[in-house]
């Protein structure tokens, strides 16, 4: 079986186990960079820059206390345990709360309904989890193999941990509040594969043996810490295998709907921008100029294509959007932001 020396543990708990005063230098770096990160991560959101967010990806700590808390659980140190949970959640909510504030900030029309690095942090799915245990894994591998290290910033880039929360922030400010919550699924599917993934890891290197030839404590590691990891994941997994059926689903929707679409502008001239489906509701974007095709009409047509029971949501140029609810032949006028 593969296993670690002693200097290997030394090197990890240093590396992952935060200092608890405030003013120490790991404290220091881990806040200092986690505020960065996140000012950095909202401002790419916003901009819908994937550069920016690789930039946030590569500079965000929250990696540290995630995986101190897998070293933890080996450990058997409650305390560590407790603090570096303590971590995640405290460095979670902080950047939840500047991507809030620059949300207020910046507040777009259209509620970011079009921005790319919303979008794809909105709609979990079953291989967003499956790439998470691959890369914690990688992630835990690289912390043990001191020859294999330069692969971290490749898995901070690959583990999505500071975007997420930071899309969480904003959208909480424009009232997409579902959304919001599906951003802040994906970071706790990427936290708990980390803690699983790296516990097996560090169990099967033998942490737990080199630790108490180093004099580090190490309590009684039973069981049920194992059954309570995989039973997060198992949780986890439940509503990312209905976001999976959602998703499949909304892709369907979206292809029926887009021929209806591009039909129904072509009678005044208008060119569909996007069409994509989101839980059930068809959201399509529309550019041209005035006169515009009766929203009504777009209803019907999609009602006698077999989709009376998706809603409509028609988000025009100038910012204006239609609401056109299912099972009526009416639509409304309403701010995009309250979508």
């Amino acid at each position: 079986m593969a296993s670690v020396d002693v200097t290997a543990v030394h090197r990890m708990t240093e590396a992952l186990f935060i200092e608890r005063p405030l003013r120490s230098p790991s404290s220091t770096r881990f806040w200092g960079l986690l505020v960065l990160a996140s000012v950095i991560a909202s401002a790419g959101v916003v901009g819908d820059s994937t550069a920016t967010v690789i930039g946030a990806m590569i500079v965000a700590p929250l990696m540290t206390p995630i995986l101190g808390s897998a070293l933890a659980l080996v450990l058997a140190d409650r305390s560590q345990v407790v603090r570096c949970v303590l971590l995640v959640l405290g460095g979670a909510l902080a950047v939840v709360a500047i991507g809030m504030l620059l949300g207020w900030i910046v507040s777009p029309p259209d509620a970011f309904s079009s921005n790319s690095q919303v979008s794809s942090r909105i709609t979990p799915r079953l291989i967003d989890l499956l790439a998470a245990l691959a890369t914690g894994t990688v992630g835990a591998f690289a912390l043990v193999r001191a020859d294999i290290s330069d692969t971290l910033p490749g898995v901070a880039i690959a583990i999505s941990l500071v975007p997420p929360l930071a899309v969480t922030g904003l959208l909480l400010t424009v009232g997409r509040y579902h959304d919001a919550a599906e951003s802040a699924l994906l970071f706790g599917t990427n936290v708990a594969a980390i803690v699983a993934t790296g516990t097996v890891v560090f169990l099967v290197y033998g942490i737990r043996g080199a630790a108490q030839e180093s004099g580090l404590r190490v309590g009684r590691f039973r069981g049920w810490t194992l059954a309570a990891v995989a039973c997060v994941v198992v949780l986890v997994a439940v509503p990312l295998t209905s976001g999976t059926v959602t998703v499949a689903r909304d892709r369907a929707l979206a292809a029926d709907a887009r021929p209806v679409a591009e039909r129904w502008a072509a009678t005044g001239n208008w060119q569909i921008a996007s069409v994509e489906a989101r839980n059930g509701t068809v959201v399509i974007g529309v550019l041209g100029l005035p006169p515009q095709p009766a929203p009504s009409s777009l209803r019907a047509a999609l009602d006698r294509e077999g989709m009376a029971d998706a809603d409509l949501e028609l988000h025009l140029v100038g910012g204006r959007t239609h609401w056109c609810p299912a099972d009526t032949d009416t639509c409304t006028v309403r701010n995009a932001k309250h979508g």
